[in-house]
């Protein structure tokens, strides 16, 4: 094992994450946001999204963030280093440039507080196994491993990027009616963007070799994937010409 990670708060952090995952999976349920709101909510309870977002996201990139800073390394430096950058570098994007570009619906105030209290708490749990528990050899740069994760983060964050853009491009301003997605990974699958985040969070895990990485991209699985069945028996349900080919998260599997 590259990185020796045994304290018992991260290992129980680690453990919580997964469980957490497992119980979205088994509940079944999508999260109460966006289209699966349910009934109206009084406006004191719920913020634009667009707010809702970027504050919810801000803590995961700033706890990290806040960490690395806090480190005396070169950026470009130890490979925990730069992996806790593609972390913060994911989370940027999340608060900083995604935040003000959605046109989601109003987000319920009691979501958005579990959301910043789980994006505190993986930030710093991300953040504190990368920075104080890391013991990478010299070679780890070379490791098929850290090659072959770098290389599915960026894939990923490219699908995910590239698929919120085609999803923004559906509406209008101010139209709130839903259509079809076309385009990119839509083609095959109902929840691309959400299948790109998916291999993000995969190849972040093999390239840190860490258990909370590994929970993490568990969690985002059972998160992410269960969003992306609901959002495709969604559009089956709406739209009768929904193409018939296109799967939920995997192409041509599932």
């Amino acid at each position: 094992m590259p990185l020796q990670c045994q304290q018992s708060p991260v290992l129980a952090g680690s453990v919580a994450l997964a469980a957490l995952g497992a119980l979205l999976l088994y509940l079944g349920e999508p999260s109460g946001y966006g289209k699966y709101t349910g009934s109206p909510m009084p406006t004191a309870t719920r913020l634009p999204a667009r707010a809702a977002w970027f504050l919810q996201e801000l803590p995961s990139f700033v706890v990290p963030a806040g960490i690395l800073v806090g480190q005396p390394r070169a950026l470009f430096g130890p490979p925990e280093t730069v992996l806790l950058g593609l972390f913060c570098a994911h989370y940027f994007h999340r608060t900083f440039v995604y935040s003000f570009l959605t046109r989601g619906r109003p987000f319920p105030v009691v979501l958005l507080f579990k959301g910043f209290v789980f994006c505190m708490g993986n930030g710093l749990l991300q953040g504190y196994c990368l920075t104080y528990c890391a013991e990478y050899p010299a070679e780890w740069y070379t490791d098929i491993r850290f090659s072959l994760g770098v290389f599915l983060f960026i894939l990923g964050m490219g699908i995910n990027i590239h698929s919120d853009y085609i999803l923004r491009r559906l509406r209008k301003p101010g139209e709130i009616i839903y259509k079809i997605p076309q385009g990119g990974l839509f083609a095959y699958v109902s929840g691309a963007n959400f299948l790109g985040e998916i291999i993000e969070w995969i190849g972040f895990a093999l390239a840190s070799w860490s258990l909370p990485a590994l929970a993490f991209a568990f969690f985002s699985f059972c998160f992410l994937g269960l969003r992306a069945f609901h959002h495709h028996r969604f559009y089956l349900k709406i739209f009768e010409d929904y193409p018939k080919s296109r799967k939920a998260l995997i192409p041509f599997i599932f």
